[in-house]
């Protein structure tokens, strides 16, 4: 089945699931700018549109409906996906309607629903970037298809580690972080030096590493 093919289907599927404003809204907000996002970014990445759902309705923190662009529903997480023009969001937008912005999606991440956005310039000219993203997101409430090492797990949490630490990261900061001893510490950054994640930092005539931080590719090893 073709992109276009599935898209109709997808959209057609949920318009005769509705009723009323919900499928008024279904008829008139898919846009071009959702149309891109499934063309460009989760058609490429997941290949079918399963368990996602166009202009899905919510709450906000007062009561009223608000129809997300999309919802992802993974077991018992809902994960809301937005897709933000430049013009709507930040050029038109007053200091209401922005505190109204921020209010909504800290109160629908309160309620279990994480929010996610991304910007229309990168879903329409950048969309190995929402890809990528997109992919670390759902990664973390999804079964793996493949199967993944010990070996990988410790791989990727170190990547992790080293981002959330904002800085350097030490053979020490591993150790402590997994419990392990100085040397299995240090084989596991090698080797994701060797991989190409991350970067050794010398101390002098490079003769002494004290630190290792990001490569510039390191967003594909947190996938």
């Amino acid at each position: 089945m073709t992109y276009e093919e599935a898209h109709r289907s997808f959209i057609q599927y949920h318009v005769d699931k509705r009723s009323g404003e919900r499928r008024g809204r279904l008829e008139r907000g898919h846009g071009h700018a959702e149309s891109k996002f499934l063309c460009n970014v989760w058609w490429p990445l997941c290949g079918d549109f399963r368990n996602l759902h166009p202009e899905y309705e919510v709450l906000d923190w007062r009561g009223r409906s608000y129809f997300a662009d999309f919802a992802w529903f993974s077991g018992t997480v809902k994960l809301i996906i937005e897709i933000k023009g430049f013009a709507s969001h930040v050029r038109d937008m007053d200091r209401q309607k922005y505190c109204h912005e921020l209010n909504r999606e800290t109160f629908l991440h309160a309620m279990g629903y994480p929010v996610i956005s991304f910007a229309y310039d990168d879903v329409e000219k950048n969309p190995e970037i929402c890809m990528t993203m997109l992919k670390m997101v759902m990664s973390r409430y999804q079964a793996r298809r493949a199967p993944i090492t010990r070996i990988q797990l410790a791989e990727k949490e170190i990547m992790r580690l080293a981002v959330q630490q904002a800085r350097l990261i030490r053979p020490k900061d591993v150790e402590r972080h997994f419990g392990i001893d100085h040397k299995t510490a240090v084989n596991l950054l090698k080797k994701l030096c060797s991989k190409g994640g991350l970067i050794p930092l010398y101390r002098g005539n490079r003769q002494r590493v004290v630190g290792y931080e990001l490569a510039h590719d390191f967003l594909h090893f947190l996938e």
